[in-house]
C-alpha cells in the first residue's frame, strides 16, 4: 500500500493538476529566493524579489506549455514558450550589466544568475524536479562560495591589470619606467580615452607580469609611493 501510494503521488506531480502546480510554483519561489538572497545580500541590482519573479514566471511558462500539450492539443511544442523565456531573460540580464568609468564591467554574474534562475524555472515547470534541485544547489554554491576561491587565485596571480591616475604625462612615463626597473614585465601601457576622475590628471591602464608570487594589495601599496600617483585600482 505505501508503495502504490508513493507511485500515485509521484505520478500526480508530473501531470498538470492542482498539486503539481502548487508544488512547482512553491519550489520556484524557494530556489529562486535562495539565489536572490545571495545576490541581494551582496548589494547587487537584481536581488531576492527579482530572482523569485524570474523563476516563478519561467515555471509558469513551462506549466502553460505542458497544459496546452496535455489538455488542448498533443501536437503543440512544449519547448516553444521556454525558448521565448530564455530570449526574454537575456534582455533583462543586459539591464544589470554596466561599464564603470574605469572600464570595469559590473553585473555579469547577476545577469548569469537571472538566466540560471529562468532555466531553473523551466526545469521546475516541466517537472524535472531532481535536475532543478541539484542545479539550484550548485548555482547557490557557485555564487556564495566560489568567489572566495576565485579572489584567492586572482590576488596571487602573476598577471596584474591596473587603472592608474597621475598628475601629468611626465609622471605617467616615470611610473612605467619605474615599474620596469622594479622587475615587472610590462605588456601594455596606454592612456585612457575616457576622462579621468580627477579632471587635472592623466588616466592610463597598465598590464604587467610580476616577478614572483606576491599579493596584489602589496603591489598597489608600493605603486602609491610613486611620483604623482592619485588613484590605483585593479581591473
Amino acid at each position: 500500500m505505501p508503495s502504490s501510494f508513493y507511485d500515485i503521488t509521484s505520478l500526480s506531480l508530473y501531470d498538470v493538476n492542482i498539486a503539481s502546480i502548487f508544488t512547482r510554483l512553491l519550489l520556484a519561489v524557494i530556489l529562486g529566493g535562495i539565489i536572490g538572497l545571495e545576490r541581494g545580500a551582496a548589494n547587487h541590482p537584481a536581488g531576492f524579489r527579482t530572482h523569485i519573479l524570474v523563476c516563478v514566471g519561467s515555471t509558469l511558462a513551462m506549466l502553460t506549455d505542458q497544459y496546452i500539450f496535455q489538455f488542448l492539443t498533443p501536437i503543440a511544442d512544449p519547448a516553444r514558450l521556454g525558448a521565448q523565456v530564455i530570449t526574454g531573460v537575456g534582455f533583462l540580464g543586459v539591464g544589470t550589466i554596466f561599464v564603470t568609468g574605469r572600464h570595469r564591467i559590473k553585473g555579469l554574474t547577476t545577469a548569469a544568475g537571472l538566466w540560471a534562475s529562468a532555466c531553473l524555472g523551466l526545469a521546475i515547470g516541466i517537472g524535472f524536479y531532481s535536475g532543478a534541485i541539484i542545479a539550484g544547489i550548485l548555482i547557490f554554491v557557485s555564487l556564495a562560495l566560489f568567489p572566495k576561491v576565485e579572489n584567492h587565485f586572482l590576488k596571487h596571480s602573476r598577471f596584474l591589470n591596473l587603472y592608474v591616475e597621475v598628475d601629468s604625462i611626465a609622471s605617467f612615463k616615470a611610473f612605467v619606467a619605474q615599474v620596469k626597473q622594479q622587475g615587472y614585465q610590462v605588456f601594455d601601457a596606454h592612456i585612457s580615452s575616457s576622462d579621468p576622475i580627477l579632471r587635472s590628471g592623466i588616466a592610463f591602464y597598465i598590464f604587467m607580469k610580476t616577478p614572483k608570487d606576491i599579493d596584489h594589495n602589496d603591489i598597489v601599496e608600493e605603486f602609491y609611493t610613486y611620483q604623482g600617483v592619485f588613484i590605483i585600482d585593479e581591473v
